[in-house]
């Protein structure tokens, strides 16, 4: 019996020295733990927060949108991409503020919202999306040469075919027939046949003819 209570003793001796040794590291470090632990949940809900408000904002544009009022849509649209720009509500958001100053004839303000979206989305279909609707203003304004610059840039495949169409209408404002057809043509050959944009285009082509 003494002999295990000498045994116990050494242990508990054994475990006093190696707490004394590393008991403060480890408190400190459990500590640290115990903090990044928090400071994480804490993130967690900050961002969830966030979320939630972007799309209780995103819900009351949705809702301005209904009454046409571009400066009432921009206003709402403004929450949101100067509040939470970095969420996926902000440049669709902008978006739709383009499209009411376009509708609105607001031509400047609409390419300043889409400019926005080109500037801060994360999104390569939102940046895309954004060019085609730009170039669409440039067109109405006579600006072609503007429009196809930005036509240029880079874009995702799948914008291929509406990129290559908007061309070919522009072409066509420019008077420039025979590179219509070709962008037309192009077009056609992107898009796929049971897309009903597919045919818009081809009527586009046929009506240009065989000759200037």
């Amino acid at each position: 019996m003494a002999t295990h209570n000498h045994e116990d003793q050494e242990r508990i001796d054994g475990l006093k020295a190696w707490w004394d040794r590393y008991g403060t590291a480890i408190t400190i470090v459990l500590a640290v733990m115990l903090a990044t632990a928090g400071a994480m949940k804490a993130w967690n809900y900050y961002q969830q927060q966030q979320a939630q408000q972007a799309a209780d904002l995103y819900a009351l544009l949705k809702q301005v949108q209904s009454g046409n009022d571009a400066e009432k849509i921009n206003d709402a649209a403004q929450l949101l991409t100067q509040g939470y720009s970095s969420s996926g509500y902000a440049p669709r958001a902008a978006m739709i503020a383009a499209q009411a100053d376009v509708q609105a004839g607001n031509n400047k303000r609409a390419i300043q919202n889409l400019q926005w979206i080109l500037d801060h989305a994360t999104e390569v279909e939102m940046r895309d999306l954004a060019r085609l609707r730009i170039s669409g203003v440039f067109l109405d304004e006579g600006k072609y040469d503007k429009a196809l610059r930005l036509l240029d840039a880079g874009h995702d495949e799948a914008f291929t075919g509406l990129y290559l169409d908007r061309k070919g209408d522009i072409q066509v404002a420019a008077q420039k027939i025979s590179e219509a057809r070709l962008s037309y043509q192009a077009a056609i050959d992107k898009l796929d046949k049971s897309n009903n944009y597919y045919n818009i285009v081809q009527m586009k082509l046929d009506g240009l003819g065989n000759s200037e």
